[in-house]
């Protein structure tokens, strides 16, 4: 899959069609001619859900950056898509390969005299050299392969839980290997390898609404390879994780649906399919995501004022579930308060949200620690209790140094309103802070 020929982008129609950014004709053009969704992603830096969305379903491209990068993928001059002053851009830099390595070299030593001493010594200059453009795909994917996919999506997201944000490395890892899985390799060792990116990719969905962007484009990718591979793990990872952005932003009923869908496939679903494709019994994960989507189930049902439902959903989620470790209890028990505040049950949701705050203590998840924090804080300001203030100054000073755009308009919004509402100066400039704290990027 190597870059494509300008010659298809030369006639006078195509040229139109380019002045006009619409690249969805452009998209269905190139595919005509035999180019793959997967290839236009590629050369695009885009996901293949994204490519489709622009394709078939007409969605409109805008975002001058991503113009950009469309026209450099695809060998085009930006300045046929109206992105570029003057005629014809300027001739792009030549290939790295095709720069004399003498003259690398020397660009090199001039580079560093000039930074050392201030002045460029030798033969050489101060230049500017290419990057590599393009990876180097290994000639046959192995299970070593899976294993650094997964240790730089754990050290990606132990930098993410710690600082919150990172939603632009996430992706940016994610597209970079997605062309491995056209490496020839055995049937087991490509299926671990995709589901260890459908995991990046849904973790790069999350983290993009973490930094308040719009993650759906990861999340329908993860969700479209896990299909294509029967990975029903990673299937319900992502609808429990799409489904808690939705759940955030305010849209119970859709989320319901999502997590009904992950239960669904962890039972089996869809019927007729192989062996292979369905949920494997000795799975250890899968106790606790059914329990995770179980217990999100009650968090939309409570938010919809249905508190019967919240109630079983409850149940069901605790009805044999043991927490591997301190972090997955206090996520539990984070959640089981979200309900109960919802159902206005504060002295339930007190003992939830403390025992979340001890839980997150003994681990590094910065975000869920504060989350429960303020959870904690909004119960005591709700409640009138006089340690809500002292509480919820202490988690507003946290927020303002955490990353997470999501964080402070989801869940530092209601912890204002409930300072808001609550008599006093004290509570009053402490709903101030928290408002103008929630409005601020880091």
């Amino acid at each position: 899959m190597g870059p494509l020929d300008r010659a298809l982008f030369e006639g006078d129609e195509m040229r139109a069609v380019l002045a006009a950014r619409d690249i969805g004709t452009v998209y269905r053009h190139l595919r005509r001619l035999g180019v793959s969704q997967r290839h236009i992603a590629q050369l695009t830096g885009q996901s293949q859900s994204e490519v489709s969305e622009i394709m078939v379903r007409g969605r409109q491209v805008s975002n001058v950056w991503v113009i950009e990068r469309i026209a450099d993928g695809l060998g085009v001059p930006r300045a046929w898509l109206g992105v570029s002053y003057g005629e014809e851009p300027a001739e792009a830099p030549p290939a790295e390969e095709e720069v004399d390595e003498a003259v690398k070299r020397r660009a090199l030593i001039a580079t560093a005299s000039t930074a050392a001493v201030g002045q460029a010594v030798g033969l050489g200059k101060t230049v500017k050299l290419a990057l590599p453009s393009r990876q180097v795909l290994p000639s046959r994917l192995g299970i070593s392969d899976v294993h650094v996919l997964r240790a730089l999506t754990e050290s990606l997201r132990g930098v993410a839980r710690h600082y919150g944000g990172q939603a632009g490395v996430f992706g940016a890892t994610a597209r970079e290997y997605t062309p491995w899985l056209e490496v020839p390799a055995r049937e087991a060792v490509k299926a671990q390898f995709a589901a260890a990116l459908v995991e990046l990719y849904t973790e790069a969905g999350w983290y993009c609404y973490d930094d308040g962007l719009d993650g759906t484009g990861f999340f329908t990718e993860a969700l479209s390879l896990a299909d294509q591979f029967g990975d029903s793990y990673g299937v319900a990872n992502a609808t429990w994780q799409a489904g808690l952005t939705l759940v955030w932003i305010g849209h119970p009923n859709e989320a319901l649906k999502l997590f009904q869908f992950g239960q669904l496939r962890l039972g089996g679903f869809p019927l007729g399919r192989p062996a292979s494709a369905l949920p494997r019994a000795d799975d250890p994960r899968l106790p606790t995501l059914a329990a995770r989507l179980s217990r999100l189930s009650a968090t939309a049902w409570a938010l919809m004022k249905a508190p019967e439902q919240a109630t079983r959903c409850l149940a069901e989620a605790n009805e044999g579930w043991e927490p591997r470790d301190a972090f997955e209890h206090a996520g539990g028990d984070l959640t089981t308060a979200g309900v109960q505040l919802n159902l206005g049950q504060l002295e339930a949701a007190e003992r939830s949200a403390a025992n979340a705050v001890r839980g997150y203590r003994e681990g590094h998840y910065r975000p869920g620690r504060t989350v429960a924090e303020l959870l904690l804080a909004e119960v005591h300001v709700r409640a009138g209790e006089p340690q809500g203030l002292s509480l919820a100054h202490q988690a507003i000073e946290v927020v303002s140094t955490l990353r997470s755009a999501a964080l402070r308009r989801e869940r530092l919004v209601p912890l204002a309103a409930a300072l808001a509402a609550r008599p006093g100066t004290d509570a009053r400039d402490l709903a101030r802070k928290a408002r103008q704290v929630a409005t601020t990027r880091v």
